[in-house]
């Protein structure tokens, strides 16, 4: 089984960590190359059948991008403070590394979007992909903005307030959750549109099903509005650009840990559903 290995500047103790991964890609075939973990696109001429990405769920979301077009099985190593996407520490990727190397692994497909931003006069001005979520803030000097947002040929409410998010179930624990919108199961194919401080009481967050897609209008934008694309693509906005956030024609291939299921990592990353700390449980 031939590997990339892809890992994050920011990984604490890299070598003696990087050691046990080499020598786990080794015991199952060959290591292609090795590099960074960023946007730098991948050469065509690199022939592998397995993506391995050590860093936090960041690093696992950026190169869920950098990859999705080739179609290759990515195997996330969180090194990270979470790691709620990336399902394997070093000592799992040994015990399942069997499976993981085999013809047949488990593979979870997660859907991701498609962002594409026009300006008034209709030139397309960004393309590109989101995992988590597409997010429109108000920014500098963070006064209300004014957005309107359609749902396919559907025109839907206006929203006064400091913007909102649309995300895709993989990013439904992330920033759509803190601003109050639904965990998703990531195997719904659903996009979730949630308003980040609406200027109303009755603006309550949507999920929509996948084949339609959300149209975000900016009619009233500050000098800071920006669109920012899973926290890390950044873009200015101007009143009369449109933002199209639909599901992409392609889903993300994430080799998953057999021993880990969603429920439990909801329970144990995110603490769902914590009780509060009775006396009689030794509290």
């Amino acid at each position: 089984m031939r590997s990339l290995l892809a890992v994050s500047p920011d990984v604490p103790d890299a070598a003696a960590l990087l050691e046990r991964v080499r020598a786990v890609l080794r015991a199952h075939g060959e290591i292609v190359a090795e590099m960074p973990a960023d946007s730098t696109p991948i050469p065509d001429a690199l022939d592998f059948e397995r993506f391995v990405a050590v860093g936090g769920d960041g690093t696992l979301i950026a190169q869920v991008r950098r990859i999705l077009e080739r179609g290759i099985p990515l195997i996330g190593l969180n090194s990270g403070r979470l790691g709620f996407l990336a399902e394997f520490d070093v000592a799992s990727l040994e015990s399942q590394a069997k499976q993981i190397f085999s013809p047949t692994p488990l593979i979870r497909h997660r859907m991701v979007m498609d962002v594409e931003v026009h300006r008034a006069d209709g030139q397309l001005v960004h393309s590109g992909i989101a995992v988590n979520d597409a997010v429109v803030s108000a920014g500098i000097p963070f006064r209300m903005i004014e957005l309107r947002v359609d749902f396919g040929l559907d025109t839907g409410p206006d929203i006064a307030g400091d913007g909102v998010i649309v995300a895709s179930p993989i990013g439904s624990t992330a920033y759509n959750v803190s601003a109050g919108g639904p965990i998703v199961h990531p195997d719904v194919e659903a996009l979730i549109v949630t308003p980040i401080c609406a200027h109303s009481l009755a603006f309550r967050p949507i999920v929509l099903p996948s084949h339609i897609e959300v149209l975000v209008h900016v009619e009233r934008a500050n000098e800071g509005t920006n669109l920012a694309i899973d926290g890390q693509i950044h873009m200015r906005l101007h009143p009369g650009d449109t933002i199209r956030v639909a599901r992409h024609e392609m889903m993300a291939r994430l080799i998953g840990n057999p021993a880990v299921t969603y429920g439990r990592q909801l329970i144990s990353k995110m603490r769902w559903a914590a009780p509060p700390n009775y006396r009689d449980r030794g509290a």
